[in-house]
């Protein structure tokens, strides 16, 4: 395993982009592809995996693979990402501390996704909910209930209707908060 180097702290917004290219390799990529996808390469597996699609593709652009590493190999030490083998192959996977991060940028993502699928009612994205980690669905609805906009109704209802029972029911305990009187926002666009 490499070393931090010089890197004793990122942060908030680096450590965030690192953990987010993680996602797209946990148990299937490691540390170098996690690199590439950090600073943009054209790499050929990278592209053929979509890599390129990352939120984050790019992120570190202008940044050496070497300085990347060192901030890879800080998260690994401060344990926000770990490693796991399969076999011989280094993969790396979330401890519970980066998870926790980001579950809260995913969940914010797709909150964001949900604004524009409600806004063009294109209700037909909520087929890209289900069978997600129940712990980020659960922060998602978190943030619906929270924005009190009741344009958010017909999209939950849309989600409800193919979601599993618990799921479902905690989808309706945030279509009834949305619908109470008190506290509510008028119903607007959701943009």
């Amino acid at each position: 395993m490499g070393n931090p180097g010089k890197v004793k702290s990122l942060p908030m917004e680096e450590i965030t982009a690192i953990l987010r290219g993680a996602d797209e390799l946990i148990m299937s990529g490691g540390r170098n592809m996690l690199t590439k996808i950090l600073t943009g390469s054209k790499d050929k597996k990278l592209l053929d995996l979509e890599l390129d699609h990352c939120p984050v593709y790019g992120a570190f652009k202008g940044k050496t693979q070497k300085e990347i590493l060192e901030k890879i190999d800080w998260m690994i030490v401060s344990q926000y990402l770990d490693i796991d083998y399969d076999y011989r192959l280094p993969l790396l996977i979330f401890t519970d501390k980066g998870w926790k991060i980001e579950q809260e940028t995913c969940a914010e993502e797709l909150f964001e996704e949900l604004i524009e699928a409600a806004h063009e009612k294109r209700y037909e994205f909520v087929q890209t909910l289900k069978d997600r980690n129940r712990g980020m669905i659960v922060r998602l609805l978190d943030k619906i209930a929270e924005s009190r906009n009741d344009a958010f109704i017909r999209i939950l209802e849309e989600w409800k209707r193919i979601d599993y029972k618990k799921v479902r029911t905690r989808i309706q305990t945030v279509i009834e908060q949305l619908k109470k009187k008190e506290g509510r926002m008028p119903n607007k666009a959701v943009k």
